[in-house]
């Protein structure tokens, strides 16, 4: 059969891309076609996205593929798992979407816990009840007196409001919609007590979507402003982790296996077909999503490479240095010199220099201050590393199962110093790849709304034929259990 072209757009917490998937019938072929940063900016006090700043990489990153791509058949887009936006009675965009990292819901959280405590939002939901979320912005708004929430008619997530600048059509995909914090996954309704107790809009949410599902065509408005034709947006599993884990190149089900998302965010769990719920689950922080085809993916989201993605921001001011001089420094420095809690809140803010917010942890637990670019870059991989070992077993642990295989999906298996460090410290053998697997999970979905495939299972093989994928096998795990050891001392965690 000749190739079929389809355009996948992939927005993340720091970046986002634009790619065209030609798909022949057997395997595909991915090639990122625009890529662009996504930067939110902080403006009267907020911290906002530049939501229309984005809006246009999205189109430029339509007309580049077009140029280079005949005859696309669809076109899904993917984000992060926060933010929305409001459409007023006229439809028009109310404000710009505030970015998760802003602090304002945080301060409000303290309110809304007196409300609904925590631990019983958790049990009604499921999901992770941290203030980034939907929730906690709503009721931020709303107790702030926020104009934006009193002359709002429609809410969107970040993904489904560009799907209604493309189509003008309104639909919440569901996926996305779990991690809200307004969804009871194991009733599978929308929590209508929620919404009473904290006096929230309900009528401002529109019907669900589904991964696999038809948004509209593209609007002849947009479609003229580009001098193109109007061709078809496809909802993938919009939340860029529920993509990523749709598009893991799992082939032997038989084999019980655990994921890492690894981005700005690193997401490790499982796929399985239980809401898990319990007091110790709540402890420590995992949650549960909804996936594709009816299953549900048991997370548990880490600070993942943020923390050196701000320390490069803060070397990129002094002089220019590129990821692979960053991963060959600290593969040239000492081994376990030092380590540092990833989860502690200054390591997963926004900070002006964070190196020194390193350094200074070390001081404060008794340990070698590191200095150089490699000190401080092997510290953060490294623990980084000894952090997915902590919760993979907890992972075990209250889903029960004997995990026996990692694999490692997203643009950090790129880093393959810090892949092979996952596999030791684990003592797992671990699968990297495909890099893009949330955009192998988008056309997935995709592919199945043409009618090209007629399931997950069957567009997993897939996957892991059209991928190039490395595999590790643990190495010196008498040396990563002592450091192992030493770690959970100095982070105090049990």
């Amino acid at each position: 059969m000749s190739k079929k072209n389809y355009l996948i757009f992939d927005f993340g917490a720091s970046n986002g891309r634009a790619a065209i998937a030609s798909f022949n019938g057997s395997s595909f072929e991915l090639e990122v076609t625009h890529r662009f940063k996504n930067r939110p900016v902080f403006a009267g006090g907020t911290l906002y996205w530049d939501i229309l700043r984005l809006f246009s990489e999205l189109k430029a990153g339509i007309q580049v593929s077009k140029r280079k791509f005949a005859g696309i058949r669809s076109l899904g887009i993917d984000t992060w798992g926060a933010d929305f936006g409001f459409l007023d009675e006229n439809g028009k965009l109310i404000s710009n979407p505030i970015n998760y990292r802003d602090e304002q819901s945080a301060k409000d959280s303290g309110s809304l816990y007196k409300i609904i405590e925590d631990r019983e939002l958790f049990g009604l939901t499921g999901a992770w009840t941290i203030p980034i979320f939907d929730l906690f912005r709503l009721y931020s708004l709303k107790i702030n007196n926020s104009t934006a929430i009193s002359n709002a008619k429609t809410y969107l997530p970040i993904g489904d409001l560009f799907n209604y600048f493309l189509t003008g059509n309104t639909f919440n995909e569901f996926t996305r919609f779990t991690t809200t914090v307004l969804y009871n996954q194991k009733a599978k309704k929308i929590e209508s007590s929620i919404f009473e107790r904290l006096e929230l809009p309900r009528e401002i949410f529109p019907d669900f979507i589904y991964p696999g599902q038809k948004v509209g065509d593209i609007s002849g408005e947009v479609a003229r402003e580009l001098e193109m034709d109007s061709f078809p947006v496809v909802a993938p599993a919009m939340h860029d982790t529920a993509s990523a884990v749709a598009g893991i190149p799992v082939v032997n089900k038989k084999m019980k296996w655990a994921f890492i998302s690894l981005g700005t965010w690193a997401c490790m769990g499982i796929e399985n077909n239980e809401v898990l719920v319990s007091d110790d689950i709540y402890d420590f922080v995992f949650s549960n999503e909804a996936g594709v085809e009816d299953t549900n993916i048991f997370v548990k989201n880490i600070n993942g490479l943020w923390t050196i993605q701000q320390c490069r921001e803060k070397w990129l001011k002094e002089k220019e240095i590129s990821w692979d001089r960053i991963v060959g420094l600290s593969k040239e420095a000492t081994p376990f010199a030092s380590f540092i809690d990833m989860e502690q809140s200054q390591f997963a803010g926004l900070q002006a220099d964070m190196p020194a917010v390193i350094r200074d942890y070390c001081q404060e637990t008794g340990q070698e201050k590191p200095g150089s670019i490699g000190e401080i870059s092997r510290c953060v991989y490294e623990s980084l590393s000894l952090k997915f070992r902590y919760y993979f077993e907890l992972l075990e642990r209250f889903s029960g199962q004997k995990l026996e295989l990692l694999h490692l999906v997203g643009g950090g298996t790129q880093n393959r110093l810090l892949c092979q460090w996952i596999s030791n410290t684990t003592g797992k053998p671990v699968i990297a790849g495909p890099t893009e697997t949330t955009a192998v999970g988008n056309l997935l979905m995709q592919l199945k709304a043409d009618g090209e495939i007629n399931s997950i299972e069957e567009g997993r093989r897939l996957s892991h034929t059209s991928s190039k994928l490395y595999e590790y096998s643990p190495q010196e795990t008498a040396k990563w259990d002592e450091a192992y050891n030493r770690f959970i001392k100095i982070t105090g965690k049990k």
